[in-house]
Parts: C-alpha cells; sequence; structure tokens
C-alpha cells in the first residue's frame, strides 16, 4: 500500500480521499468527532451510548500506534483490541462508525509491516487483520480506496489454526465426567451386558455348581471365589459449609462503562473491572483490563450517565445467565424501600446504587463484620445461597450497609456478638459501604 494517506498524523487527508463528498479538506482534526458519523452514515441510527463510545474508540484509535510507548504497552493496546474485534465485526458491534475509519486509518501502515506470524500467528493478531480487511472492502463502510491504499492481505496465509473439539472425544470426555460424579456419589454403577433373555448374564457361584452337578461332575471350588473381598469403604460426601453471608463473594466493582440493552428497555449493560486475573472463566478485556459483562435492571431507576465511570459492589459468584441474548456474569447490588405491609412493589424506586468506601481498589472483597471467610466458587442455584441471605441485607440509620442474622430465617438463632444487631459490610481496612439516603431499606 502507498503510505502517502496512512501516516497517522494526516487524518483528515485521509477521510477527505476516502470520503471527498463529505469531508472537506479543510476540516480541522479537532472537528472529528461522534457527529461526523452521521455525515458518513446517514442511514444509521446511534444512541447515546454508542455516540459516547465512539468518542472513546476515536482517543483510543490516536493511542494504538503511538510511537513513545514501550513495547510492553503496545502490545497491551493490540492484544485488548484484538479481543474486543473477536465477536464483532465493527467497532461498536455491526454498525459503521467514523471511529472505523479512524481505526484503520491509524493501523493500516502498521498491519502492512506486520510478519505473517504477528498476524495469524499462535500469539498473532488475528481478528484485528480481519478488521482490516473487512474495513477497507466491505460496501458497508463506503471508504474510496485505491489498490495503493489498502492492505495486502492474504487470507489463505494462515500461520496457526486453532484445533477444532473434536465431538467424539468430547462425547468421552462428558460421559467420563457424568460417570465419576455418580462414583462421588455414591451410587450404583449401572450394569450393561444384560438382555430380556439373560444372554450374556454373569451367573453366580452356586448356580455354576448345581449345573456341574446336574452334568455329573464334581464342583470345583475357585480360587476367586473363596478368596475373601474386602469391601471399599464408601466415598464420605464433603461436608456442607454452614450458611453465611461469607459464602457470597462480595468485591468493589469499577464499571467502564455502561449502555442501553440492545434487547430490553428495563436493563442496562455495563462492562465492569471485579479484580478477576486474566483467562478467568466469563470475563474478557477492555482497555487493557480484565472485566465482566453485567446486567443490571436499573434502566429507568438510574441515568446512564449515573452508571459511567461509577464505583460499586457486585456480588460475583452468582451462576452467570443470559438475559435477553446477553449473557451477564455478576450483579450490582443496590437499594431500594422496604415495602410496609400489605404493599405491592410498583418497580418504580427509589433505587440507590451501593458505594465502596472512596478509595478502594477493583476487586477488593468486603464481608460484614464479624462474618468473614472465604467465599464460595460459584454458588449452587439450587441450594438457595444467596435468596436464603439477601433477607438479612440491609442498611442502618447511619446509611451504612449492613447484614443483620435475624432477618434470616435459618440464622436467627445465632449466638453470640454476630446474632446481635447490624454487621457492617467493610474492607479489610475498616473502610464501610455506604448508600445515598436510604434508610433500613432492602439491598439486593
Amino acid at each position: 500500500m502507498s503510505t502517502s494517506t496512512s501516516s497517522p498524523k494526516d487524518l483528515v487527508a485521509f477521510l477527505h480521499s476516502a470520503f471527498p463528498s463529505i469531508v472537506p479538506a479543510t476540516t480541522l482534526e479537532a472537528e472529528i468527532s461522534s457527529n461526523t458519523s452521521h455525515q458518513l452514515y446517514p442511514d444509521t441510527s446511534y444512541t447515546d451510548n454508542e455516540k459516547a463510545e465512539i468518542s472513546q474508540w476515536l482517543t483510543a484509535s490516536s493511542h494504538v500506534t503511538a510511537s513513545d510507548e514501550d513495547e510492553a504497552k503496545h502490545a497491551e493496546r493490540l492484544g485488548s483490541l484484538n479481543i474486543h474485534l473477536s465477536t464483532r465485526t465493527t467497532l461498536l458491534g455491526s454498525k459503521p462508525s467514523i471511529a472505523d475509519a479512524a481505526m484503520f486509518h491509524r493501523l493500516a501502515q502498521a498491519v502492512e509491516s506486520w510478519s505473517a506470524e504477528k498476524r495469524t500467528g499462535e500469539h498473532g493478531y488475528h481478528h484485528i487483520v480481519r478488521y482490516i480487511d473487512f474495513v477497507q472492502n466491505a460496501p458497508l463502510f463506503g471508504l474510496s480506496l485505491s489498490a495503493d491504499d489498502k492492505v495486502n492481505i492474504d487470507a489463505s496465509n494462515v500461520k496457526f489454526v486453532h484445533k477444532p473439539i473434536d465431538p467424539k472425544e468430547e462425547k468421552e470426555r462428558k460421559k467420563k465426567e457424568k460417570a465419576e460424579a455418580i462414583a462421588a456419589d455414591g451410587q450404583a454403577p449401572l450394569v450393561v451386558g444384560r438382555d430380556k433373555e439373560g444372554k450374556g448374564k454373569a451367573q453366580d457361584p452356586e448356580s455354576q455348581s448345581k449345573k456341574v452337578i446336574a452334568d455329573g461332575a464334581t464342583p470345583q471350588s475357585s480360587k476367586k471365589e473363596n478368596k475373601e473381598k474386602t469391601p471399599k469403604p464408601a466415598k464420605q460426601r464433603p461436608k456442607e459449609t454452614p450458611l453465611s453471608p461469607h459464602l457470597i463473594d462480595l468485591r468493589v466493582g469499577h464499571i467502564l462503562k455502561a449502555m442501553q440493552h440492545p434487547n430490553a428497555d428495563s436493563l442496562y449493560v455495563s462492562t465492569v473491572a471485579c479484580g478477576d486475573p486474566q483467562g478467568t472463566e466469563n470475563t474478557s478485556e477492555y482497555e487493557g483490563q480484565v472485566v465482566r459483562t453485567v446486567c443490571s435492571g436499573l434502566n429507568g431507576l438510574v441515568p446512564l450517565e449515573g452508571m459511567q465511570g461509577r464505583e460499586i459492589i457486585a456480588v460475583c459468584n452468582l451462576k452467570p445467565v443470559t438475559m435477553r441474548g446477553v449473557k451477564s456474569a455478576a450483579m450490582v447490588l443496590a437499594a431500594s424501600p422496604r415495602l410496609k405491609k400489605g404493599e405491592e412493589d410498583n418497580h418504580k424506586g427509589p433505587v440507590e446504587l451501593v458505594s465502596p468506601p472512596e478509595g478502594a481498589a477493583a476487586g477488593e472483597r468486603v464481608c460484614f463484620d464479624g462474618w468473614e471467610g472465604e467465599p464460595e466458587g460459584v454458588l449452587n442455584p439450587k441450594k438457595k445461597v444467596w435468596e436464603s441471605l439477601q433477607p438479612g441485607f440491609t442498611t442502618t440509620e447511619g446509611l451504612e450497609v449492613g447484614f443483620e442474622a435475624s432477618g434470616v430465617e435459618a440464622l436467627k438463632d445465632t449466638d453470640g456478638d454476630k446474632g446481635k444487631g447490624v454487621k457492617a459490610l467493610m474492607t479489610k481496612s475498616g473502610g464501610r459501604c455506604t448508600v445515598k439516603s436510604l434508610k433500613g431499606a432492602v439491598v439486593r
């Protein structure tokens, strides 16, 4: 490709060449914004949240090939973008925007210089390469590019292909796991090889002896028959941990971005950093951070702008659920007024998010005073641990979030200090979690 229009210092010149009838050559780079998307793609509508995301990607595109960054930071940015594009055809998901044109402009020259290994090797940026090829060729984006302005990409030159899952191996693996689970529960294994006619049926020693005598022969004892068998001790089920709020994995979370759910008017979809290590199940990467996708029924109760950049408390070990097509891997803790006797919940609020202590880091665990302990990995939905304990979650006159054992049927007779009063939700350093104004509220 030609380098004349791919210099990262000349975005306006690139846009003018790509959209000559829309972007004048006299346009200032500072004038390029999310609003430019409407000019480039007038048939596409954008929500306020998508406009904000376009602005973020415009900023990110200016940093993705920055020459003043060290190699580690540069690789981190590319890795984050590669993961983001692994499930999307455009930066917004499926809609074209000015951000795609800017990202193509910033990356094209770099991708052109990448080796085949860096493009499609085992640790290469497969999805970035696929995205660049899509943007430069798909009519969706409407870029007027000459052959010299396009990155030379050979779709057949793939250095590494991830091994697909073998259906037979996967079936055998699941079968083995099921057998192990049955054995762990102490159930008798299923006996196979016996039909209705008794063919292939194993005979017991006594019947074998009778058959030999009937044939006029003397029965001979078998060594195996006379050998005493030592019964294997039955596997004991692990002792269940007594019900306690410490089983719930409550952590400080930082909402990096929030948007309206594409398929549900009452839901938000938030990208939340919860301190998970890289590779944790049900996480992804966003701007170099490991994050969870969280759906919350707060649309119409908490303003969208009030969710952006917000620090919250997240319940991190509920079993992930798919909500209208989006998989949610945590829950945002919030408070609402406690209903009076006979009063019905109209779900109109008010609702206040639980706030961690100021300065708390994403992923920092919070526990109720006196109820400390290690949480479960993933709560078993059948045991209804969250449902049993949640009635004890409340707020005090001092607007602190706490746990009251008397509110939980199974813990109402708890002895000692733990059973007295409301125990504050706090970090190890003693910082307390609070709400803005709701006293004696329900927290869930």
